[in-house]
């Protein structure tokens, strides 16, 4: 028997209402009763394998026993559950309500733990479904039981079957049941590992697991037995030759030979052929024990009836984005939280598994101001989806290039964004764990909340690079405009390619013009070649958003194009690193290398081109000195930055 009790009272009134009561309770074919005295509540629930169970005194000497002086008690044992409170607890108070975890048979099991968790987790979670599904689809609410039982064949010798129970009250909704079961399903990977028999209670609803059949009566599901866990590699076991003499001998040693032979060559080509199998069977399940491992430690694993109910069916109206990856939809969980819900695309080919991968190892091992947050995930089937905290203002690409929302941010505002990307690519790159290349980094990736804060989202593409400094893909996947130049044509990627970005992004808000694009006949085709040429006339201010002008300090716009500049340099070693870059962003007195042509500037033809030909050599240099009528920002000494 498992108590708990908060509290204190005078406890021979409340022993004494007790025991008036329990005799009073009459058990319905619901097997849950409800009853109201004074100022006391009291629930009673006996488990539905007992259907009518009589409750006696022993319980009321229990609560004294364990619970003296207690005036919110309740009561678990195998048959049923009581609980007395002098506080309304009836109400359901959604998926986070308290509950208490018991594990027991601490006997080691005799198959992989991994295989026979796999095993509980997918009973479980049919039983789960089976428990609500049956009672929301039963027409008669007076009669109402969230109740299931299930058995899963297991095929070892030591355990032939495993047998599972869910069971919520029945006051409840069919979500909030859910609801209330998942949270419990989540929580089982802390405890049931290798267990062979397990069980979360709760007051609102309850699992439990076990080896051995503990209900009485038909199960009401019945898997099929899981894929068997691989056996070991059986041991060679050397044959014995008997000795033989003379031309027997030699003969013997001939085909003794041949056979060891024919046995090497054997031996040699199922090694090579085992290991191109497991490197395919590595190659193709390693996500997903990645995923499980992640998931286990770091992330709630989120049902996804919950998640459907929380999108209202993933509700056109709630969708809030759209992306290369999957759909992203506006949730209110049952606990009343805001989310966003992002449904991965192309889940049937393994990209939304790749992608739910990515941004699991990523995410759920990083804590960042500057980085959305990430709740946890869901698997149903072939559906993937990932639970990213809500942010309000959505991205950063609705205020750049939108007059209406852009114009009420102030150059304040600007400056944190600015600021905060910076901060939050450096902590990827230099402060966590692992170094972290996102290798998508672009305005709409970029998520403002309420105070206009930044937060780099969607991970989809990143990658962990450890000890690397550069790295090489087969499959170049982006967004052009955004991509340093030896990813886009040779797909070679670093933390570099991260900071070229960066300097789009900074081009891009002091500019409030696109990446690509053409801007005026007249001028050039691309974001770069537009600030480039007007950088050297001395004309930058000509390019900077209008909404800018007069907001913000003149001095400072020009230092950032500057830095924008440095960061978009066509050879990786040529861009600084983002702490140097938070350095120069939060630095008032310093001297900037000057910038070198950007590696996609596309001089228009005419007289221009040749002037720039000439003053701005593509040679690379470490340092250069800018002709007369180049604005005086780039006519101060040059100095690189080390940051402690």
């Amino acid at each position: 028997m498992l108590v708990n009790g908060r509290g204190k009272t005078r406890f021979h009134c409340f022993h004494t209402f007790i025991a008036d009561q329990l005799p009073q309770i009459r058990v319905a074919a619901t097997a849950f009763s409800v009853r109201l005295s004074g100022s006391m509540h009291k629930r009673f629930r006996p488990s539905a394998i007992h259907k009518r169970i009589k409750a006696d005194l022993l319980i009321v000497d229990g609560f004294g026993m364990a619970c003296p002086n207690s005036k919110d008690v309740t009561v678990y044992q195998d048959a049923c559950i009581v609980g007395f409170s002098d506080q309304r607890f009836l109400d359901f108070p959604g998926v986070n309500s308290p509950y208490a975890v018991s594990s027991w048979d601490s006997d080691n099991l005799t198959v992989p733990a991994a295989w026979f968790d796999a095993a509980v987790a997918a009973l479980m979670n049919a039983t789960v479904d089976r428990a609500v599904s049956v009672t929301a689809a039963s027409n008669n609410s007076s009669a109402r039981q969230y109740f299931a039982t299930g058995v899963e064949d297991f095929d070892a010798e030591q355990y032939p079957k495993i047998y599972g129970l869910a069971q919520c009250v029945p006051d409840m909704t069919a979500v909030q049941c859910r609801g209330c079961l998942g949270s419990l399903v989540a929580s089982m990977p802390g405890f049931l590992d290798g267990k062979p028999a397990g069980r979360s209670l709760g007051v609102w609803c309850n699992l439990r697991y076990s080896v051995s059949p503990f209900y009485t009566g038909p199960a009401m599901l019945h898997l099929p037995a899981p894929a068997p866990a691989p056996a070991p590699a059986p041991t060679a076991v050397p044959s014995v030759v008997t000795p033989k003499t003379g031309a027997g001998r030699r003969r013997a040693a001939g085909i003794a030979a041949g056979v060891a032979c024919f046995v090497v060559l054997v031996v040699i080509f199922s090694a090579v052929a085992l290991v191109r199998f497991r490197r395919k069977i590595a190659k193709k399940n390693g996500r997903s024990r990645s995923l499980e491992k992640i998931g286990r430690a770091k992330c709630t694993v989120f049902d996804f009836f919950t998640l459907q109910e929380a999108t209202e069916n993933f509700s056109e109206d709630l969708k809030i984005g759209e992306g290369g990856f999957g759909i992203v939809y506006k949730g209110k969980l049952p606990d009343g939280q805001e989310v966003a819900v992002k449904k991965l695309l192309d889940s049937a080919t393994g990209h939304g598994l790749l992608q739910l991968h990515n941004e699991l190892q990523v995410l759920a091992t990083l804590q960042h101001r500057n980085l959305v947050r990430l709740h946890g995930f869901c698997v149903h089937q072939n559906e993937k989806m990932l639970v990213y905290e809500y942010i309000k203002n959505g991205s950063l690409d609705n205020f750049l290039f939108d007059t209406e929302t852009g114009n009420k941010l102030t150059w304040d505002q600007w400056d944190n964004i600015i600021v905060g990307i910076a901060k939050g690519i450096m902590y990827l790159h230099e402060d966590s764990r692992i170094r972290i290349i996102h290798r998508d980094l672009k305005a709409n990736n970029i998520l403002l909340d309420e105070n206009a804060d930044p937060k780099i989202s969607d991970f989809g593409l990143a990658r962990l690079q450890g000890d690397h400094t550069q790295t090489k893909t087969a499959t170049v996947a982006g967004t052009y405009g955004y991509m340093a130049p030896e990813y886009a044509m040779r797909g070679h990627y670093s933390i570099k390619s991260d900071v070229f970005s960066f300097g789009i992004l900074i081009l891009e808000i002091l500019t409030g013009r696109r990446s690509s694009g053409s801007f005026n006949i007249e001028e050039s085709v691309d974001l770069l070649s537009l600030v480039w040429e007007h950088w050297t006339m001395g004309t930058i201010v000509e390019v900077m958003d209008p909404s800018l002008r007069g907001k913000a300090p003149a001095q400072q716009m020009l230092k950032y194009v500057h830095i924008g500049l440095l960061c978009v340099q066509d050879n990786p070693v040529d861009r600084p690193m983002m702490s140097t870059v938070n350095v120069m962003l939060s630095g008032s007195t310093f001297s900037l290398q000057a910038p070198l042509k950007p590696v996609f500037f596309i001089p228009k033809s005419g007289y221009y081109s040749t002037v720039y030909s000439e003053s701005y050599p593509t040679t690379s240099q470490s340092t250069a000195n800018v002709t007369s009528g180049v604005i005086s920002p780039n006519e101060v000494s040059i100095t690189e930055l080390e940051p402690r």
